[in-house]
């Protein structure tokens, strides 16, 4: 049975037993403690929590799942992967541990003629948590299987909580005896490699407390409606119905090895280390064409530096397969076929996935030629220094700097006979990132516990957003925090955070800046810098009471500053235009990759896998906005169905929360998106569209950054009068400025080369000199001075030579210094007579370059580097001479 058709037969058994068909959520959701959804309860996490009322009693879908703890693992083993489909059925309140018992024993035994998997259920053995009877009695009474079939484990097995407090409850799992020549008889307490899981059944019943039943605590109480969540591996399905002995060998999967078979011309299960890399490229290809398909472009952040690992690692297993051409696009391909019955956005959107990997694998190319000899001069470092670990900050350096996967230098090291220092590695890693989300967390949440925003929304619930058509309305306080604590009353000079029961101040989301303005009540102003939300539905009010006395319940007045929403709102809708330009000039692979709308400028990021926008392009794509600004098109925004969206080509942005209802900006055939935002009515009202620059900004990822109105006027406005001024100045009309300009760019590269001739000149004059001056040390002639004038270093080397061979044939040494305000250059050269006495200049360069703060190396006959510490050429020449003595 093919893996879509098990997809099939799934879905329709829990439709027609009345469950909402819910599509798989993006691998991507906005949820702080996951780089990627890694379970098909995720995307209803908030139904299962309480924190928005559930839109359907029941539901089923096939959710995309990536785990990422263990990459390392995959290929060494058949039973890791990174990519997967769970599938799952749930019921919010509605049936219960007999219903979902039912459901699943009918289809996993169920004939496949009825449409069911067709599993022996002489051969399926459930699993209770020891102390639910209930389960165990059901499992009995529905399928009639024996007492000693259906066993009882820990809670370590068989009982499932979030990992924090909140719902949780005991599972029952249901496992396939694969047979005798598997493992040992006894059922899964006793070998769970025969007995192969394939659904767990979670019945979430109870609230835990800080300690997790899962250690043996006892649950504080019973959560106040029952729900069902579980979930089918449907790999695991598809082998055991497919007959083949891991996942690597199913039809989704096999193909992506046959195609690593077919470029390397070696053979999967004819060498075990061969099949490893196999294994890998099958896996990482999937994930890494999913998790692109979700709009996860590569990084050295987060889900982009997973996706770069994944990717990387599929060329370096292919290249140990001896593959020396690009691979990523040829598995990417395979990957496409394989998998678009179940999810066809791989074939609309092939042209973008495909830029992606072909340019991360070009990118990759060259970090394994420039990393390759970083770490080699590092690994040669250690050897020579008697040492047998890389150190951590060498590794991180390679991470971070080189961009050099820490997989790879693993790898590379083990090869090496070294091992890496991975502890301080992870040290620094997590330092890195510690940073970056304290800034964040401190943004969103001000530090505040999550909780007291929960409460709010519990008992009030969501706040009601009027800014679309308002921009000043009344409210009522529902929540006042002042320094992370609820409190009843905040007085003049307090940093408070307001909610109201409803608003219209935006709160900063989608790229666009909050509003700001002022909340005003019977005897108190509170001034309102900032708007967020940190908990879906709530919007708080972040400022200062600037009058009298606020306190919970009294009624405002919120007035949003006018100018700025104006302001932000065109700068919104010119991010539209500008998007639409984008992909009209470089093709659909340009997508949105984040945005900043801001009173009267811009800033829009996007995928270009092709590089650098051309100067001609940009202009094009400025003159076709300013275009449809001209044309005054009508900016219509309106609530649709999700369906009714797809089919009318609306822009839709993976990682996105969308509900069965979604926001459509409608600006004509020009530019359809869904958004949130704040928008104009017209076009025209924009102005005027100026963009100011375009850069890179990470891999494949691009900036462009735009004023908008009067901000725009505001520039043209000083750059023409700078033109004037150049113009004058140079006593040439503004269109002959380029070539007068150019001229005198060339006259002045004439001169600076005139000028480096002379002085090279006159620094090669003074080697006779310094020669002449050389000091005797113990029969070897040293040359060892600071050279004035701050000589280059390819002066320098040249000099250096010239003095060395001045001394002839006795043993010489010629060390020169050049400094400038803030580093050392110096070079050191040895005659042939001083090296037959031992003296190796790039041996020499370790006895003083510490006195400049510096280091170098070079051959026995020339040898360079440099330091940061000018003040210590004394210093250095002296430690010199005790070395030339020491010979």
């Amino acid at each position: 049975m093919e893996t879509h058709e098990i997809n099939r037969r799934f879905t329709d058994h829990f439709v027609n037993a009345g469950h909402t068909k819910v599509p798989s959520a993006s691998l991507i959701l906005d949820d702080p403690t996951l780089l990627f959804v890694n379970a098909g309860m995720v995307q209803f996490k908030p139904y299962f929590l309480g924190e928005v009322p559930p839109p359907y009693p029941r539901a089923t879908s096939i959710q995309k799942c990536v785990r990422t703890g263990d990459i390392d693992e995959v290929g060494k083993t058949t039973r890791h992967n990174t990519f997967f489909q769970m599938a799952g059925n749930f019921s919010f309140g509605d049936y219960f541990k007999a219903g979902a018992i039912e459901y699943a024993w009918n289809l996993v035994t169920g004939s496949q003629d009825a449409g069911g998997y067709g599993f022996d259920p002489d051969r399926i053995w459930p699993t209770v948590y020891h102390d639910d009877d209930e389960a165990f009695e059901l499992w009995r009474k529905i399928t009639g299987l024996p007492e000693e079939r259906i066993q009882r484990r820990g809670g370590k097995d068989n009982y499932w909580d979030m990992g924090v407090p909140g719902p949780g409850g005991p599972c029952s799992e249901i496992f396939y005896d694969r047979g005798p020549e598997h493992g040992r008889e006894g059922g899964p307490v006793a070998d769970e490699d025969r007995y192969l899981e394939l659904w767990n059944l979670v019945f979430m019943q109870d609230e835990r407390g800080e300690r997790s039943p899962k250690q043996g605590h006892k649950p504080i109480g019973e959560l106040p409606s029952k729900n069902i969540d579980t979930g089918m591996g449907v790999e695991r399905v598809a082998y055991l119905l497919q007959g083949v002995a891991n996942v690597y060998e199913t039809d989704l999967v096999r193909p992506v090895i046959a195609r690593a078979e077919e470029l390397s011309g070696r053979r999967y299960g004819a060498d075990p280390t061969d099949d490893v890399r196999f294994r890998v490229i099958a896996d990482h290809a999937r994930s890494g064409v999913m998790i692109i398909g979700d709009g996860v472009t590569p990084s050295n952040e987060a889900r982009g530096y997973v996706l770069r690992r994944l990717l990387r690692r599929i060329v370096r297993s292919a290249r140990l397969l001896g593959v020396r051409e690009p691979v990523l696009g040829s598995f990417a391909e395979v990957v496409r076929d394989a998998m678009a019955p179940s999810y066809p956005e791989l074939v609309t959107d092939f042209e973008r996935i495909n830029a992606v990997v072909r340019a991360e694998e070009d990118a990759f190319l060259q970090t394994l030629s420039s990393g390759s000899r970083i770490f080699d001069t590092a690994v040669t470092a250690v050897k020579n220094q008697g040492g047998t670990q890389l150190a951590g900050d060498q590794a991180f350096q390679l991470h971070d700097t080189y961009g050099f996967p820490i997989d790879l230098t693993l790898e590379m090291a083990a090869e090496a006979g070294l091992s890496v220092d991975e502890d301080g590695f992870r040290r620094l890693m997590n330092e890195q990132r510690s940073r970056a989300k304290a800034d964040a967390a401190a943004r969103k949440t001000g530090h505040v516990d999550a909780s007291l925003y929960r409460a709010v929304l519990d008992n009030h619930g969501n706040t009601v957003f009027l800014g679309y058509t308002e921009l000043a309305s009344e409210g009522r306080v529902v929540g006042l925090l002042r320094d992370g604590q609820s409190v009843a009353a905040a007085s003049e000079g307090d940093a408070v955070e307001v909610m109201l029961d409803r608003t219209p101040f935006y709160a900063e989301a989608g790229g666009q800046q909050a509003d700001t303005g002022y909340l005003r009540g019977d005897g108190f102003v509170v001034r309102v810098d900032d708007v967020q939300s940190p908990v879906a539905g709530l919007r708080v009010h972040r400022g200062e009471v600037t009058a009298g006395t606020v306190t919970l319940d009294a009624q405002v007045i919120a007035e949003i500053d006018p100018a700025r929403r104006s302001g932000v709102s065109r700068a919104h809708t010119a991010t539209h235009l500008v998007h639409a330009g984008v992909r009209n000039a470089l093709g659909t692979s340009a997508r949105q990759a984040g945005s900043l709308n801001a009173p009267g400028r811009l800033r829009f990021d996007f995928t270009s896998p092709s590089g650098a926008v051309s100067p001609a392009a940009l202009g094009e794509i400025e003159d076709e906005v300013n275009t449809v600004l001209q044309q005054n098109r009508e900016v219509e925004a309106y609530e649709t169905s999700m369906d009714e969206a797809r089919k009318l080509g609306a822009l839709m942005f993976f990682g996105e929360k969308y509900g069965d209802r979604v926001r459509v900006v409608d600006m004509g055939e020009y530019s359809r998106e869904l958004c949130g935002g704040t928008h104009v009515h017209r076009t025209g009202e924009l102005g005027m569209v100026k963009v100011l620059s375009e850069g890179s900004i990470g891999s494949g990822v691009r900036r462009v950054e735009a004023l908008v109105g009067l901000d725009a006027f505001r520039h043209m406005s000083k750059e023409h009068l700078l033109l004037t001024q150049l113009s004058d100045q140079l006593k040439a009309r503004p269109e002959e400025l380029p070539d007068r300009v150019a001229g005198l760019v060339e006259r002045l590269r004439v001169v600076e080369r005139d000028l480096e001739k002379q002085r090279a000149e006159a620094v090669l004059s003074s080697a006779g000199s310094l020669a002449d001056a050389a000091e005797d040390v113990d029969g070897t002639a040293l040359v060892a001075v600071e050279v004035p004038g701050g000589v280059g270093a390819n002066d320098l080397r040249a000099l250096t030579a010239d003095v060395r061979g001045r001394l002839g044939a006795r043993p010489g040494v010629v060390a020169l210094f050049g400094t400038d305000s803030d580093r050392v250059t110096f070079v050191v050269a040895t005659t042939e007579a001083a090296r037959t006495r031992g003296l190796a200049a790039g041996k020499l360069i370790p006895t003083f370059a510490g006195s400049v703060g510096g280091r170098g190396g070079g051959k026995a006959d020339l040898a360079q580097g440099g330091g940061t510490n000018p003040a210590g050429v004394p210093d250095a020449v002296a430690a010199l001479r005790t070395a030339v003595r020491a010979h």
